[in-house]
């Protein structure tokens, strides 16, 4: 399911924004096309909405099989407006369908937007937005097996880069990716799909790219440990800092860990260690693999990442070829399937 988002370390939390009430299952809202949406039980709460199980609206009440999730906020809230643009740009389902057909692609992992609008309750404006349910974000199963993926998985993780380059390709940069943000299809658990546009940024507007600025007020936006060099410094988000946050994912799955972990709460340190990381990257493969066995793969990816311009479009699919040459390397391919099957040791088996 989508997830409401709590204030991000490094990100001075909004002010003054009021939390939604709790709606009762049954309720109905009605999207600015006149369809109506029965809401279902919540199933996710943050600090400032609520998502809920939802369908079409019918005699029958909305149950646990329900297609869809509405993600409701107070209207005068900000990031439930901010994804709400995104998807209302970049999300319907015909622009996915014709991306995936142009592009050959077996499915597209950008959640499905279905329909928005304004709620009034108990004399309060609500915003609300209908999008696809998902099943469980790979946080949580990452943790259930010991904060580690195989490589074979990692790779096939880091191929994401077809949700990157879609959203690039739309004006848009998601800002925030992790593992919390990539959630399973609930009907193919070998589907991943990148969620929460709270932070999404539109860097090209009209096809004119934002130009490269240092704004001391938005530094170290986004989270701690994976944002990029840029938002650490204030700048706008771009295509090159998604490219660099998903490096940094790798490295954590793989490894279990980043250096600048231990002390998250000082974003310069975390920054600097950043930096002096990327000017020698072989030292970063040494501290986070210290056996021989390294991920040249993902050596080569961050490489390539750190050489492109702020306003440079990256060559996607260079990118996707380094990792599937990983793949090759150790004797897998591209076969679409994550092996995220979590047994009771904690370990993981092939599905």
């Amino acid at each position: 399911m989508p997830r409401v988002k709590a204030a991000q370390a490094g990100r001075p939390g909004p002010a003054k924004r009021r939390l939604a009430e709790q709606f009762a299952a049954g309720e109905i809202v009605t999207d600015m096309t006149k369809k109506e949406w029965k809401l279902g039980s919540p199933i996710g709460q943050g600090g400032f909405g609520c998502i809920y199980l939802a369908d079409t609206n019918s005699s029958k009440s909305v149950g646990s099989d329900a297609p869809c999730v509405v993600k409701v906020e107070p209207s005068d809230n900000g990031p439930l407006f901010t994804e709400l643009k995104f998807y209302q740009r970049a999300a319907k389902p015909e622009q996915i369908q014709k991306w995936i057909r142009t592009h050959k692609l077996k499915y597209l992992g950008v959640p499905k937007y279905w329909g928005s609008g304004l709620h009034d309750k108990n004399g309060k404006s609500y915003r609300f937005m209908i999008m696809d349910r998902f099943g469980s974000d790979l946080q949580k199963i990452y943790e259930a097996n010991a904060k580690r993926f195989s490589r074979k998985t990692v790779l096939q993780l880091g191929l994401t880069l077809d949700i990157l380059e879609y959203i690039h390709e739309h004006e848009y940069v998601h800002g925030d990716i992790k593992a919390s943000n990539l959630l399973l299809s609930c009907r193919n658990p070998d589907q991943v799909y990148l969620v929460d546009y709270g932070l999404a940024y539109r860097y090209c507007p009209e096809g004119v790219h934002k130009e490269y600025k240092e704004d001391p007020k938005r530094c170290h936006d986004g989270t701690m440990e994976f944002t990029s060099i840029d938002a650490h410094n204030g700048v706008a988000p771009s295509r090159r800092g998604d490219l660099e946050i998903l490096g940094y994912c790798m490295v954590q799955w793989l490894s279990g860990h980043l250096p600048w972990e231990d002390n998250l709460k000082d974003p310069n340190y975390v920054r600097d260690s950043k930096i002096r990381y990327r000017e020698n990257i072989a030292s970063l493969m040494e501290k986070c693999f210290p056996e021989k066995n390294k991920p040249d793969e993902i050596a080569k990816y961050m490489e390539t990442v750190k050489l492109l311009d702020y306003m440079e479009k990256p060559l996607y699919q260079n990118l996707r070829d380094i990792l599937l040459q990983g793949l090759k390397a150790i004797g897998s391919k591209d076969d679409g399937k994550l092996d995220l099957t979590v047994v009771e040791n904690g370990g993981l088996k092939a599905k």
